[in-house]
């Protein structure tokens, strides 16, 4: 029998892992990445709790991981906190470095595809690639459609400060600012005393992202806070899905053969946006569990079925946040939750709320008015 081969479509966070475990236990595969951008894993910075990756996926991503700090902090206007709990960042040129170790040169193709198959992907220059297998892990090029969505957005830029910043932690949340466009927070990682990545993230209806806008907040906050910045450096932006509804199975046709991985599989945080422990738990149960043949897009499919259907509760709290309070309120849903325990925060973010958790966030009486949030449960969208 021959030895099994994978095309991996899209060089992202999720393709790019999956890349790098298999060339890390599975050597018997013969792996191809097919990425249009220069880089593997583009410009992107992505951070995770420590919660959100244990096992095996740790020891994937830990090379990977620049920057480390033991807590992090939150501010609402009426409530601040400090959580004891590790937080990691990992820069995109560090898993670009990784993949490219780990895989031979002619193992990455920097091409567009027009066509997939469950083993054959055609390329926009006409080459045909065939493997036992094909893995579509491209993110969204249009509003996924069959999704209600809300969206998140962000501008990110590394600012340098030579006086210094003074902060030894990240600052995950610091909502006291104006939120009069929606929920909106800026969230600061100091990379060294006088390097610090700041971005200014916000909730809105629509996918329409004001970059101007958002580099001039983060001048305003760099400001108030008192930071004499030097200079500007590395930017990212970001326009994420906030999934408060949909229809799994018009998103993802029984009747496609073609695997799937990451927010092409709607493998993420449906209220977060947040995609890392997703794709970390993807690339691992790759190396370990999956077909890589004909079926692996079946066995993807049901795969990230089971993960939507894990997902129903968090869709609901994104629709209350976006249906149940005006744009200048919605920050108080965040403030309430950050009040419980740090225990339920972490299990939430790594997409393993319990029931009793699920409970324990709906307690008490909502941040927003009563009357809106049962409307807003029960809109059908």
């Amino acid at each position: 029998m021959p030895s099994p081969s994978l095309i991996v479509v899209g060089g992202g966070l999720a393709g790019g892992l999956c890349a790098l475990a298999l060339a890390k236990h599975r050597p018997d595969v013969a792996i191809t990445l097919v990425e249009p951008g220069v880089a593997i894993g583009g410009n992107h910075l992505w951070s995770f709790f420590d919660a959100d990756v244990t096992g095996d996926g740790r020891v994937l991503i830990d090379p990977l991981i620049a920057h480390r700090w033991p807590g992090y902090s939150v501010r609402f206007p009426n409530h601040d906190r400090r959580i004891t709990e590790g937080y990691n960042s990992i820069p995109s040129d560090c898993l670009d470095a990784q993949v490219r170790a780990a895989l031979p040169a002619d193992a990455i193709v920097h091409a567009s595809a027009s066509a997939l198959t469950p083993t054959c992907v055609t390329l926009d220059d006409g080459r045909l690639l065939e493997a036992t297998a094909v893995l579509d892990a491209r993110g969204f090029t249009a509003p996924p459609a069959h999704l209600a969505c809300g969206w998140q957005k962000f501008v990110g830029q590394l600012l340098t400060i030579p006086a210094g910043h003074g902060l030894a932690e990240p600052i995950v949340m610091d909502a006291r600012v104006d939120q009069a466009d929606g929920y909106r927070f800026v969230y600061s990682l100091p990379f060294s005393p006088t390097e610090l990545f700041v971005e200014d993230t916000y909730y809105t209806d629509g996918p329409e992202l004001d970059r101007a806008e958002l580099v001039s907040r983060i001048a305003d906050y760099a400001a108030t806070q008192g930071w004499a910045v030097a200079t500007v450096s590395r930017a990212e932006t970001g326009v994420l899905p906030v999934v408060m509804a949909g229809d799994f199975d018009r998103f993802w046709p029984a009747i496609d053969p073609v695997a799937r991985a990451g927010v092409r599989g709607g493998l993420f945080h449906p209220l977060t946006s947040y995609s890392l422990p997703d794709a970390v738990r993807f690339a691992i149960w790759l190396v370990r569990e999956a077909p890589l043949d004909a079926t692996l897009g079946p066995a993807t499919r049901t795969r990230a079925e089971a993960r939507w259907k894990r997902g129903r509760f968090d869709r609901l709290l994104a629709k209350m946040l976006f249906r149940a309070a005006d744009p200048p309120e919605r920050y108080r849903i965040l403030e309430r939750f950050y009040r419980l325990p740090a225990p339920l925060i972490a299990r939430f973010y790594s997409g393993r709320s319990t029931v009793a958790d699920r409970v324990r966030i709906l307690a008490g009486k909502p941040p927003v008015p009563l009357a809106r949030a049962i409307a807003a449960l029960g809109e059908k969208l």
